[in-house]
């Protein structure tokens, strides 16, 4: 959190207002009294004319968004108003001033979020409904959701990407859905209009606009255990393979928040069902083969878990920086260097799971055990294959996992 000058610890020198379609008058009491009393505005051009009758100076927030939180700063102690859509703190401008002022410094007043009004218009029930900000972010993020007979609602940033969703959905199989398109919710430019994804021909959709997608189809749904099935994943075999994943995933024991480093990524298998697990989540996967890295960042992304974070070298020469990890998963490049670097430099209570294949990493492990403790676990599978006319079991290699707490 960003130092202050004592005087303004304690004085809420900026407000923060939602502005929804209807301007002026969907304002409260309280920000119509803010904008009375402001020494300066600030809002992107579609804000500040939805309110023509500011009196004071207005600054139109620039591009990149950046630079408009330096200018604001600027007139730090002033008394000076923040324009933002409908609510600043669900995927709005808020946070991102915010976290950088200390408690005190702000008032902020929402009007109705977008999702809301969408979810009164379609009758939906919000607390059940996925809601995505997808208007700055890749349209997989939808991927984890698509199920049919599921609902989501996205903000999306024009015409151009409604079309592009249409497009991804008949792609993953879920042409079938419906796509409600809502534009400028809660103005006199209001439009809803509904049509399926796989026959889109709307034209003229104007910004802001929202879709609700109701899921339809016989596209693949990702299952919501861990353990996925391989073909998830774009591989060249170098991947923790599902069940050995499932009791791997089980052993890290993910909790929202917390943050993984995927060491010796490989696919990313790993990292990516950690993500999967909690919208929260971080992950950082580290991995030593270019090829491979990119590999990991695609398949992060085509699951909707463009959140990965990927750190191309080899451990522990080259390991992710600050703030350190709740768990460290090595699926690759196991050595005593690694584990001697991360028993000295990640705090206590840092839980670790270490996979070992070859004899020589399962003689590593066993001395490591013996020195830390935690748990030695020998996983040992076999598959049915055909043995003549007949089925046997094939053995895979067997795996040696090591869990222990730092």
């Amino acid at each position: 959190m960003a130092d202050a000058a004592p005087q303004f610890r304690h004085m809420p020198w900026l407000t923060i207002i939602g502005v929804g379609e209807d301007g002026a008058d969907g304002l409260g009491p309280a920000a119509r009294a803010a904008l009375a009393q402001a020494e300066l505005v600030m809002g992107s051009a579609r804000h500040l004319s939805l309110l023509p009758a500011i009196t004071c100076p207005t600054i139109e927030w620039p591009v990149p968004f950046a630079d408009g939180i330096a200018r604001l700063m600027e007139h730090r102690g002033r008394r000076v108003v923040m324009l933002a859509s409908g609510d600043p703190f669900w995927f709005g401008a808020g946070t991102s001033v915010t976290q950088r002022l200390d408690p005190g410094e702000w008032l902020a007043y929402p009007a109705s979020s977008t999702f809301a009004l969408a979810a009164a218009r379609l009758g939906w029930p919000l607390q059940e409904t996925p809601c995505l900000g997808l208007h700055a972010a890749p349209l997989e993020r939808l991927r984890p959701h698509l199920v049919p007979g599921r609902r989501v609602l996205a903000l999306l940033r024009d015409g151009e990407a409604v079309t592009a969703l249409a497009h991804y959905l008949v792609r993953e199989g879920f042409g079938p859905s419906t796509l409600h398109v809502m534009e400028a919710l809660g103005g006199p430019r209001e439009r809803v209009r509904r049509v399926p994804a796989d026959a889109l021909a709307l034209t003229g959709i104007a910004h802001p606009v929202t879709v609700g997608i109701d899921c339809a189809g016989q596209g693949r749904t990702l299952p919501v255990t861990a353990g996925l099935p391989d073909d998830w994943f774009a591989s060249d075999g170098q991947i923790t393979k599902r069940p050995v994943r499932a009791l791997t995933l089980a052993a890290l024991a993910p909790r929202p928040g917390e943050l993984l480093w995927d060491i010796g990524a490989g696919s990313g298998s790993v990292g990516i069902e950690w993500l999967l697990a909690h919208p929260a989540n971080r992950a950082c996967a580290v991995e030593a083969d270019p090829v491979r890295a990119d590999r990991a960042r695609a398949n992060a992304v085509a699951l909707g878990v463009d959140r990965l974070e990927v750190v191309v070298g080899i451990a522990p020469d080259v390991l992710p920086g600050v703030p350190p990890p709740d768990a460290v998963f090595i699926g690759g490049g196991l050595s005593d260097a690694l584990l001697e670097t991360l028993w000295a430099r990640l705090p206590a209570g840092t839980r670790l799971v270490a996979n070992a294949v070859t004899l020589e990493s399962e003689a590593l492990l066993t001395r490591w055990h013996g020195q830390k403790g935690g748990s030695l676990l020998r996983i040992e599978l076999a598959d049915a294959a055909p043995l003549g006319n007949r089925h046997g079991w094939r053995a895979r290699y067997p795996v040696v996992q090591w869990s222990a707490v730092l």
